[in-house]
């Protein structure tokens, strides 16, 4: 076994397997790995932390994320510079790990080169699962063009949003294809498509089904190819219908999702990964257009978890935080607020093991291969030191500045 590099004892470790708080225990890491997970002995390491009356909890994953366009408004990202959207992203990863958040799937904007510069350790930040540009059909969810880039014309022009990378507007199977593999050729670790229409799009309406079977079967096909997956972005029977047909292994919100429908996921073993979207405080700040349609989703919620505990379908936890520096900073308080729906327990396992098994689907693309979100000897040594007891008093996580004294990601502290 590796020398400890670091160690902390006489812990108690939340297990996220079986969602129960175990301990107390003495914990190491060697090598951005955890050595072992080990009953607390009578004999405190030298050097080690002092775990007394704390409670580790695995590093916690945001399953949908958007690490460009988190803290920045929509007019912002549209229209300014990309070095200055940049700017903000650095700013926004770093304290996004301050959360504790210490791995987020990004669903969507130009964060190749974020990725890099924090898995070489040029700034702070989390592990990244990215998509890339989100692919998306003319009139789309992801077609985010101002008026006048209209028609796109025999040359094809690209939009802003395309040449950063943010989207790509693909009609067509051949043009799906072409758009999955450059994601793919640019190191997705899964694709994204839009299916359907969204709250914080401009033209189109919720209800509207995007893409054919066959175009977003072309994606699937493409990410099989490579070991990967395909999510999709849809919120209707008709759009999670298609997308389930079309092969894709996981659904981004569904909140007008009826019973035969949730029956489809659960039957098909696809993942969902839903948002606590209600109409409060966490609400993204929209244009009066489309905050009406995000009501008709806030409408939908309770039902939507409601429907997938029932049939027993795999949930995901993801934020989908847009546009919004404050709202940004309510990443744990949004993940508390599913004790709506769930026990803390099973809360802080959604965004644990859970997400992590989510993210293992990325099979060879994984950029992490190894264990995510468990506590035990041979995962990746991303884990909280809480003070206090989460499961008793989940609200520990709305106040990661106070509550967790210590933050560890890949072996390392980055807080503490």
């Amino acid at each position: 076994m590796p020398s400890p590099q670091l160690a902390i004892t006489g812990v108690k470790v939340f297990d996220s397997a079986a969602g129960r708080i175990t301990g107390p225990m003495d914990v190491t890491v060697a090598d951005g790995l955890i050595a072992s997970v080990t009953p607390a002995g009578p004999t405190a390491l030298s050097g080690a932390i002092d775990g007394t009356g704390k409670t580790l909890l695995p590093g916690l994953i945001d399953a949908h994320w958007h690490a460009a366009f988190t803290a920045i408004p929509a007019v912002t990202a549209q229209l300014s510079e990309i070095g200055y959207v940049f700017a903000h992203a650095v700013v926004s990863a770093r304290e996004t790990l301050l959360r504790g958040f210490t791995t987020v799937r990004d669903l969507g904007g130009p964060v190749f080169g974020i990725k890099q510069a924090i898995d070489e350790g040029t700034i702070a930040g989390p592990r990244i699962f990215p998509a890339g540009g989100f692919i998306s059909q003319t009139g789309g969810h992801g077609d985010f063009r101002l008026p006048h880039e209209v028609p796109r014309g025999v040359a094809g022009q690209l939009s802003y949003s395309e040449i950063i990378g943010a989207a790509v507007i693909a009609d067509g199977e051949a043009e799906v294809l072409r758009g999955a593999r450059e994601m793919l050729r640019r190191g997705a670790s899964q694709l994204k498509l839009m299916a359907g229409g969204g709250c914080a799009s401009t033209y189109d309406p919720l209800d509207v089904a995007q893409f054919t079977e066959a175009e977003m079967h072309a994606a699937v096909q493409a990410a099989e190819n490579w070991g990967t997956y395909v999510t999709v972005h849809a919120c209707t029977p008709k759009a999670i219908q298609t997308a389930v047909a079309a092969g894709v292994r996981c659904i981004e919100h569904g909140q007008l999702a009826d019973e035969a429908t949730v029956a489809l996921l659960a039957e098909k073993d696809v993942w969902w990964c839903l948002q606590p979207f209600l109409d409060d405080e966490d609400a993204v700040p929209l244009p009066p257009a489309n905050m009406a349609k995000a009501k008709q989703m806030f409408a939908g919620t309770d039902t939507a978890y409601r429907l997938a505990i029932k049939h027993g379908v795999k949930i995901a936890f993801g934020t989908d935080t847009l546009f919004d520096a404050k709202l940004a900073t309510r990443q744990g308080a949004q993940l508390a607020k599913l004790t709506r729906w769930f026990t803390p327990a099973e809360v802080l396992q959604q965004a644990t093991i859970r997400n992590g098994e989510l993210l293992a689907m990325s099979g060879p693309r994984n950029p992490y291969p190894g264990r995510l979100g468990v506590i035990e000897e041979g995962a990746h040594a991303d884990l909280i030191l809480v003070d206090g007891d989460p499961v008793a008093d989940i609200s520990l996580i709305t106040r990661p500045d106070v509550a967790f004294s210590a933050i560890i990601k890949g072996g390392r502290l980055v807080k503490g």
